[in-house]
Order: C-alpha cells, then structure tokens, then sequence
C-alpha cells in the first residue's frame, strides 16, 4: 500500500508541476536546476543516514548546497551587476593578530633567492587567520560522528586517509552567484539596541525579519512569498569587525584568548551571531540558500546554549558552506548608499586536496 501511495503522490506532484511549471525534486539524487525542493520538515529520510540529513545530490557528492550554483541561476544572478563596483570582504590574513579558540598566529617571512633580484614569501599560519570557508570536515555532526555525506574522521586523517569531503572539490567547482546582506548590526543600531559583539548575543529570526523588513526585503523563501531565491548566498553582519577595531591590539590578544565554556558566567570565547532556535534552522533550510557567511569568529552565537550547533546542521546535515570573519564593513556601507541589498558574488577557495578548511584566495562583490 506505501508503494502505491508513494506512486500516487508523485502523479500528483507531476500534475502539479505541470499546470504551475514548476519542477519539484522527488527521486534522489535530486537534480539542481528543480524549482520546488521540500522543507525542512518534509525532508525524506534515507535508511543509514542520520535524521535530517540532506545527502540528497548522490553518493559522491561532495560539493553540497554548491550544486544549486547552476548556469542557469548563476547567469540570472550576473544581472544584479549594476554598476560595476567591486567590494572585496577579505580581511588580511594577520587579521586578527591573535587568532580565537587557541589557533596559531600568522607568520610571514620573506625569502631572498638572488638579493636585489629575486624574492618569495613564505606563509606559517592555521586557517583560522583571517577570512575562511569551513569546509565539510571541519564540523561533524555530533550524535552520529559523520561528517557530510557519510565522510568520517578514518577519511581525513590515518592510513585510510582519502579526498572525501575535501574543500579542493568547492575549489574545482566554483562560487558564484547572487548574495544577500542582512546589516543586522545597522539595524540594532537605528532602534537602539546595544550589545557586545565579543559576548554572547543570539540573533533570532524575529530580528532578522524586522532587520530584512527594514531594508525592503521580504527574508521568507520566494516558495513562501518571500524574496530570497534558490541558491541565493546569505551574508550576516553581527558587528565584529566594528568591534575590533575599536579596541586596542591588548584587548584583542586578551578577548582572544579567553580559556573556559563561556557558559553560566565562566570566561571564555563568546561571540554574537544566529540564534539556534527551530525558527532559524528552519529559515536556513528552506531558502536553500548555497552558502551562508557572517563577520564573526563563528556565525552562530558562541557558545550554543542548547544541546546542537548550527554548524552540524549547516556543515554535516545539509552540505552547506559556512564562512567566517568577511569583512562586511565596506559592503554594509556600499548597500545602505545604495538602497540595494543583493548582488553578485565570487569567491575562489584554496585548491587544496585533502583540506577541511579553506582561506579563499578571493572573496568578491560586484554591485
């Protein structure tokens, strides 16, 4: 009887299809260019995967929500170009000088190789310096111990040691397409509201909604009425890279180096960012955003309070590329002139096999 059932129901959708052109992705793999991708609530559950998984583009897919980067969205997305302006979001890659969570400082050196004539640069440094991509191996999903389609610690490190989930994949399909700034920062501002980038302050939906409203745009997904697009990239600016510089290279080597959970008034790291509320996981699923990025050291508001990080969803269970630290100072200033909110974006990550995260040789907007 299931069978039947399930075969009724994708004549239904195929009708449906049909008469609002529509293409609605039913058969796993599912194919990029659908139109019509389920919620979060109606993702299917494929035996062995852990629950609310979206290994969905194919048992060696290791790009993810990048999949929707198609030709087809990516060329519609080119006509947000307007007049040209070109905004990089890379910080440098000393910046901060001390990098969080106890990760090592940049160290550049100059090599002379003929003196007078010849010089190269060698570079020390973990790719928590600076901008970054968390790629799928960075985070796993907790109660399962998987990373990104099934991707395992025996795959990163030790003799069985392989490609899987390697960012050099992200590398060799590209990122480009069409952005969305939330200036949440420059909204809390004008009503406002004060907090602390550098303490814990979760950002809830609610927020976003209002902060979206207030710039004109509508953040629901387009299959919701909304104006957010399949494979749009959302960028989230919290407010750090205000905060820090603002305060002296002493606070932010002290700020830095907070040691403890950060939880129920011990020190630690602690960071504004995304509330991990059922409403926000929600939002970050059914826009099928491609990726998602903000200025903090972690997107999600650190340390989570509840018992799951938005990285396991966004990294381990969706396949979707998370990035860290951009400096949004310039584009939020650019998009307030503006009046405009959206653009194009590119972003060309390190070509690296075998890495799980990436420092990105280019992360660029054009307006």
């Amino acid at each position: 009887m299931s069978d039947t059932n399930g075969s009724a129901g994708q004549r239904l959708t195929q009708i449906k299809d049909f008469l609002t052109m529509n293409k609605t992705a039913t058969t796993i793999p599912w194919d990029p260019d659908c139109t019509k991708f389920p919620t979060r609530k109606e993702l299917p559950q494929v035996p062995g995967n852990p629950p609310e998984s979206a290994w969905v583009w194919g048992d060696n897919d290791y790009i993810g929500r990048l999949n929707l980067l198609t030709p087809t969205r990516i060329a519609a997305a080119s006509k947000e170009i307007k007049t040209g302006e070109m905004i990089p979001v890379n910080l440098p890659l000393n910046v901060p000088n001390q990098p969080a969570f106890g990760r090592e400082v940049f160290k550049h050196e100059i090599k002379t190789l003929a003196e007078n004539y010849a010089y190269d640069d060698l570079y020390e440094m973990n790719t928590q310096s600076g901008t970054q991509w968390d790629g799928f191996r960075h985070f796993a999903h907790f109660p399962s111990g998987s990373f990104y389609n099934g991707t395992t610690g025996a795959d990163i490190v030790g003799p069985a040691a392989n490609h899987k989930c390697s960012i050099h994949h992200w590398a060799e399909h590209g990122i480009a397409g069409r952005g969305v700034l939330l200036d949440y920062r420059g909204w809390a501002h004008k009503k406002g509201i004060n907090y602390d980038p550098y303490d814990y302050y979760p950002i809830s939906w609610e927020e976003l909604y209002q902060c979206g409203k207030d710039q004109g745009i509508d953040i629901r997904p387009a299959a919701q009425g909304g104006d957010i697009k399949i494979g749009d990239m959302l960028f989230v600016r919290s407010g750090w890279k205000e905060a820090y510089d603002s305060k002296s290279p002493e606070d932010r080597t002290k700020a830095a180096l907070r040691h403890g959970s950060g939880k129920d008034g011990e020190d630690g790291q602690r960071y504004a960012g995304l509330s991990q509320e059922q409403k926000i996981l929600d939002w970050l699923h059914d826009c099928y955003f491609a990726s998602v990025a903000g200025d903090a050291p972690a997107f999600e508001a650190w340390p989570t309070h509840e018992d799951y990080h938005l990285h396991e969803y966004i990294l381990a269970l969706w396949g979707m590329p998370l990035g860290e630290m951009l400096d949004l100072e310039g584009l939020a200033k650019k998009c307030r002139e503006r009046n405009r909110w959206f653009f194009f974006f590119t972003s060309a990550p390190a070509n690296c096999p075998g890495k799980s995260r990436s420092k990105s040789q280019r992360l660029d907007l054009h307006c």
